[in-house]
């Protein structure tokens, strides 16, 4: 009997190995096919001479950048599961970024918008299109319910970046992480 109990440990253990590493496989191919993504994005962006009004979706929106938490990202126009799934999207019901309004971009707490967990109030934000460089400045952060779309209200030139909460949550957080920010004066062409 304990013969057959070790040989059952034996089977198992091989299975969960093999189990785990797939699973390790999995996972380094979809982040090689991110970042593969990103590095064709970031080209595609600095090959760009001018930012149309319309974008189709999977289209480059431009570079995000929070300076103080080291966030460099492309935006890709679109917020279904693919996009989020290889970069931050620009959410299309919402203005572009060089439109009047309120413009919102998500990602995934998990991925590229991780360093969220550190922003404060006050940390300056940029946005570069091959037009032109668009800087805010944070005025808040808030959590809510997935549900609260009054962050996506439309007034005043401003950008919302949204992800789930809580950072560190196993499975599919509860909340929503929200980071307000005011555009500032315009800068000069970013070269």
């Amino acid at each position: 009997m304990r013969a057959v109990v070790a040989w059952c440990l034996q089977c198992l253990e091989g299975f969960l190995l093999g189990l785990g590493i797939g699973c390790l496989g999995v996972y380094g191919y979809e982040l090689h096919a991110a970042r593969r993504f990103q590095a064709e994005q970031v080209a595609a962006f600095e090959r760009a001479s001018d930012t149309p009004s319309m974008l189709e979706t999977g289209a480059v929106v431009g570079m995000l950048d929070v300076p103080r938490l080291e966030l460099s990202t492309p935006v890709i126009q679109g917020d279904d599961d693919r996009t989020l799934k290889r970069a931050v999207g620009h959410l299309p019901d919402t203005p572009l970024p060089w439109e009047q309004g309120n413009s919102a971009i998500a990602g995934h707490r998990d991925g590229l918008f991780r360093p969220l967990k550190d922003v404060k109030v006050g940390d300056e934000i940029r946005f570069r299109t091959p037009r032109e460089e668009i800087r805010y400045r944070v005025s808040r952060i808030s959590i809510v319910m997935p549900n609260d779309v009054s962050v996506l209200a439309p007034g005043q030139s401003a950008l919302t970046l949204i992800t789930c909460y809580p950072f560190h949550y196993v499975g599919t957080a509860p909340k929503r992480f929200i980071v307000h920010a005011e555009r500032l004066a315009s800068a000069p062409p970013a070269e």
